[in-house]
């Protein structure tokens, strides 16, 4: 690993204050330590993320089951409500003289309520399903980004030593120094 990163190395030390220069060293560079962090992210939350996954999934079956089962019901009251809308045809046979027209109403109004009725479970069906949709979409989000935060923490404060900002503080004032003199 020495003999690779070695021409790296000679070329890439720290300029002097005051003048701008390519920093090739591999290790200190931004992309590797995003790769590593993004790495870690990936490696352990993948478990984590895959559980909430499921979980969700399960939630939102579970959510359709029911929903299917509010529709068999609707349908089995279509069924009644069919069953009857022949028993009223029936008797409207043996009234049309009487009441033709308000027996035709009668039927509408029945075929209406029972579309509404379907149309309404439908609905609320669909609504439930996005939903629990948007909120997984949200939880998974929320959990990823506290996820993310706390390795970008983990890995500042692993990074950050007394050295390191010490020799930071001084090579800024250095670089002020520098500056001052070239503009007085």
């Amino acid at each position: 690993m020495k003999n690779v990163t070695d021409p790296f190395l000679s070329l890439g030390y720290w300029p002097s204050a005051g003048s701008f220069g390519f920093n090739t060293d591999i290790l200190a560079t931004n992309p590797i330590n995003l790769s590593v962090v993004l790495g870690v992210l990936i490696f352990f939350g993948k478990g984590v993320l895959s559980d909430l996954l499921d979980n969700r999934k399960e939630r939102i079956l579970k959510t359709i089951r029911n929903s299917e089962e509010l529709r068999g019901g609707a349908l089995e009251q279509l069924e009644k409500a069919r069953a009857r809308l022949l028993k009223v045809e029936m008797e409207a046979d043996q009234f049309r003289v009487n009441g033709y027209s308000e027996i035709e109403r009668e039927k509408l109004n029945l075929i209406n309520s029972t579309s509404k009725t379907l149309e309404q479970l439908e609905n609320y069906k669909n609504e439930t399903i996005h939903f629990e949709q948007q909120r997984a979409i949200n939880q998974v989000r929320q959990r990823v980004f506290q996820q993310a935060l706390q390795g970008a923490l983990g890995t500042l404060n692993s990074c950050l030593n007394n050295e390191l900002h010490l020799r930071t503080i001084s090579t800024n004032i250095a670089m002020f120094g520098m500056m001052k003199e070239i503009t007085d």
